[in-house]
């Protein structure tokens, strides 16, 4: 239906005559009248009542005229939202991001935003899902896999794989252990859909070494939970529970190699309407994560 007929319709109705419309609407009395009668034949009613010197709106009308309003503004907000669309602006902002980056990443740097920010959904993925199947669904996929090539990414921090064991622990005192002091303790490790499990297996399958005993666990704080009672050392990227203690984990002779890390990416749709704004959300979800973890990206 043409919302320019709904338009007239309620102008005659709130202005009580054609003559007073028109000259509202800045259209001629006999065009409005016409688009008045067209209206009435195209919905099968009589909207007005026409026998006095006063348009009088018939029952059917007066029943019409709420719905007529209804869709205007309907209308009206569909053009503010198209707008919004247009300029680039982001009224509200969907996040995406596996369990752990989910808790210790966008849940804090959420708790920042202001009524000024868009408005915030979150939403959990799997550990193993693909940033660029993700981002047809959410605005940022904030997630440790590579990105791919078909989607807009930012590199928002590299985090390391810790070793937690409690502050009683040998290794307590030192700010890293190499990969074969690893494999002399009992580990206790999340599953292989986390990005974590999955570096420490390729490392130590690079390496050629096998850990003495593995514990695996569905989640970090767990792994942190299973550490802090004994249990052998925690291998997550979560950050710290239970007052035990981070040693970073080298992957090979000393200065020779980084320690063992995750990088984390925010991803977005390529072509996205907002991608300005995406962007500097990630620029502040990076300087956030930077401040967070006090962790340099290179």
């Amino acid at each position: 239906m043409d919302s320019r007929l709904l338009r007239y319709f309620v102008a005659v109705a709130e202005e009580g005559s054609v003559s007073a419309a028109a000259d509202a609407l800045h259209i001629t009395q006999p065009a409005l009248s016409r688009q008045i009668r067209s209206l009435e034949h195209s919905l099968g009613l009589t909207l007005f009542d026409r026998g006095e010197l006063r348009l009088r709106l018939t029952p059917e009308g007066r029943e019409f005229l709420g719905t007529a309003r209804t869709v205007l503004q309907a209308h009206a907000h569909a053009r503010d939202f198209a707008d919004r669309l247009a300029s680039g602006r982001l009224r509200k902002v969907s996040l995406a991001a596996p369990r752990t980056t989910l808790i210790d990443v966008v849940a804090p740097f959420v708790a920042t935003f202001t009524t000024e920010d868009p408005v915030p959904s979150v939403v959990e993925i799997g550990g193993d899902e693909q940033p660029h199947r993700l981002v047809a669904d959410h605005d940022l996929v904030i997630a440790p896999q590579s990105p791919g090539e078909d989607v807009d990414t930012r590199l928002i921090a590299e985090l390391p794989v810790w070793a937690y064991v409690p502050a009683s622990h040998r290794w307590a005192g030192r700010e890293e252990i190499t990969l074969e002091e690893l494999t002399e303790e009992q580990l206790v490790v999340t599953s292989a859909d986390f990005k974590a499990r999955r570096l420490l297996d390729a490392a130590l399958d690079l390496a050629d070494l096998t850990p003495r005993s593995v514990l695996e666990v569905r989640h970090g704080r767990v792994a942190q939970a299973l550490a802090a009672a004994g249990r052998g050392a925690g291998v997550v990227t979560d950050d710290p529970h239970f007052d035990l203690v981070p040693v970073r984990i080298r992957t090979g002779p000393e200065n020779s190699h980084r320690p063992l890390h995750i990088r984390l990416h925010a991803s977005w749709r390529r072509g996205h309407h907002a991608a300005e704004s995406l962007e500097g959300l990630v620029a502040r979800l990076r300087a956030f994560s930077l401040e967070r973890y006090g962790r340099t990206i290179e």
